[in-house]
């Protein structure tokens, strides 16, 4: 994983529990999972929000330049 070792990853966690605290650091897990999941979505095109914003708009693939 982006030559990430097991110690490197323990380094990391340490220095977030200090900057961060261990109080929000579930939110930020929490907070850093959603926005995966939403680029996720977003990439494959599974989004249907931009696809009714696109249709209502009357783009539906026409790309005029």
């Amino acid at each position: 994983m982006f030559g990430f070792g097991v110690p490197e990853l323990l380094i990391l966690l340490v220095i977030l529990l200090i900057v961060v605290g261990p109080a929000k650091l579930p939110q930020l897990g929490g907070a850093l999972g959603g926005a995966l999941k939403s680029f996720r979505k977003g990439a494959q095109g599974k989004e249907p929000g931009v696809m009714n914003a696109a249709q209502a708009d009357g783009r539906e693939g026409n790309s005029r330049v």
